[in-house]
């Protein structure tokens, strides 16, 4: 009998998906997280329709109006603008920096973390690079990068993004450590497979999971970051809305009136807390431990 020309790989997808889906609904902070990220990306994504106003239109006769004033749900800032809409839009901004951020960690990361993992030599220059890196304070690193840039919603992502790089290429790198010693890449070597194809078709889908998890910690990492961003002028620039800008604009007020930052402060709370609960909860359904 000869042996099986395809390397060994790990149980398949299907069932295990399955469990990994009832593993979720099964947890109930799990399911707490989905709830939230469920009603935020409605929120961000159908804004222009959930919207009352358009975000920066200015009602100079109804200024600090409070919530449940008719036409202004939750009230209006020092110049008459809906805060409701405000919030919605500030929202969808704030989805829009974490995505990009994510992706721009994604599409650095993720390629250095394997290659780095993988080969020795290209390891001392990528490790020594995310050291320096992270050697940096999160925020601080962001908030040099953004300065560097100037403001701007792009902008704003990109150093996120940047500043959220070497924590992905530290985790993809230890994933790539563990899986070059497993039994289906060592059956892939002794079939002669390239060094790319085993990135490529072993040793990244296996990873996946460990990626998905880190994706959903840069996320609130991200909206955190872009709202203290905007707070201090260099994120995302007015008159475009952003809680952080929200919260800055608040701040002059606050003797006179709470509501105009309570709310955005709530949905940067919202948003970071259904993430972190489904980030936790997707973490433990993956774990190889409890899935198999």
């Amino acid at each position: 009998m000869t042996a099986s020309a395809e390397p060994v790989r790990p149980d398949s997808s299907l069932p295990v998906r399955g469990r990994v889906v009832r593993k979720l609904l099964h947890n109930p902070m799990g399911v707490v997280g989905g709830i939230l990220l469920l009603i935020v990306l409605v929120c961000g994504v159908f804004a222009p329709l959930l919207a009352p106003y358009p975000a920066a239109e200015v009602h100079f006769t109804t200024p600090f109006q409070r919530p449940g004033t008719v036409g202004f749900a939750l009230g209006t800032d020092d110049l008459g603008r809906d805060v409701l809409s405000r919030v919605l839009y500030g929202t969808r901004a704030s989805l829009e920096v974490g995505a990009l951020s994510v992706l721009l960690a994604l599409v650095v990361g993720v390629p250095l973390g394997l290659l780095s993992g993988y080969w020795r030599r290209v390891d001392a220059l990528v490790s020594r690079l995310a050291d320096l890196m992270l050697a940096f304070p999160f925020l601080v690193l962001a908030v040099g990068l953004a300065a560097i840039n100037g403001g701007g919603l792009g902008n704003a992502a990109v150093a996120l993004g940047i500043a959220n790089v070497p924590a992905m290429i530290r985790v993809v790198r230890a994933e790539t450590l563990r899986l070059k010693e497993s039994d289906f890449v060592l059956a892939a070597h002794t079939m002669h497979a390239g060094s790319l194809r085993v990135l490529g078709q072993h040793i990244l889908p296996n990873a996946l999971s460990a990626i998905i998890v880190q994706a959903t910690v840069i996320m609130p990492a991200a909206v955190l970051g872009e709202a203290i961003l905007s707070f201090l002028g260099l994120g995302i620039l007015p008159p475009a809305p952003s809680l952080g800008i929200m919260l800055s604009d608040a701040q002059q007020y606050l003797f006179r009136t709470l509501w105009p930052g309570v709310f955005p402060g709530i949905a940067i709370a919202v948003i970071c807390l259904g993430f972190n609960l489904f980030g936790d909860a997707l973490r433990d359904a993956l774990d190889p431990k409890t899935t198999t």
